[in-house]
């Protein structure tokens, strides 16, 4: 299987790149052809500007994540949760890459007012995110508003049924043993996603 991890953290010591890291080689353990991109790491632009929002064509760089995102057979997607949201540079791939025509498309016979058709071939998405809130508290003030983000309002609409995310927190104050403990658990949730082909 083909699978994409998305990595958005600006620091490369941060426990969401040991998070990426871990399971980038769970998944090669298993055989599966790992694309790694890293958006801080790589530059990636968020703003789309006005000419590729009215369809011009895409530049090298975006035309290669339109080509990894469709070729996907898995995805994952790591991020802290800041705001209770991706950092900018993820909210920007999202605009700029999971678009009309690359992960949903609507019928000839409606307009953009319709039902959208998902065109990721994906059949499961695993999405990471750290945060500093308790999950208690995250769940009952704020509601848990990546959950809705992930799953209902990115992956479903683009056709991926099967949405699994893991929240880690909290961060700040973690312990070496919470935090092996915790890659270990990101290691069995992408095994399990993603089990070894026949």
């Amino acid at each position: 299987m083909r699978i994409l991890i998305v990595l958005a953290h600006p620091w490369q010591g941060s426990f969401n790149r040991a998070i990426a890291g871990r399971a980038e080689e769970a998944l090669q353990a298993l055989g599966h052809r790992v694309s790694f991109r890293d958006l801080y790491a790589e530059r990636f632009d968020p703003a789309m500007p006005a000419e590729e929002l009215i369809g011009a064509p895409p530049d090298p760089v975006l035309a290669s994540h339109f080509e990894g995102v469709r070729e996907a057979d898995g995805i994952v997607i790591v991020h802290p949760n800041w705001w209770g949201q991706p950092p900018a540079i993820l909210k920007g791939w999202i605009d700029r890459v999971l678009r009309q025509g690359v992960a949903y498309e609507f019928p000839a016979d409606c307009d953009a007012a319709g039902i959208p058709v998902g065109l990721l071939k994906a059949r499961a998405a695993v999405i990471f995110n750290t945060s500093n809130t308790p999950l208690e508290r995250e769940q009952a003030v704020f509601g848990d508003p990546l959950e809705l983000l992930w799953r209902n309002c990115v992956f479903q609409f683009c056709g991926v049924d099967t949405v699994i995310r893991r929240m880690f927190s909290t961060i700040a104050g973690s312990t070496a043993q919470e935090r092996a403990a915790w890659l270990a658990e990101v290691e069995a949730i992408v095994s399990a996603a993603f089990p070894k082909s026949a």
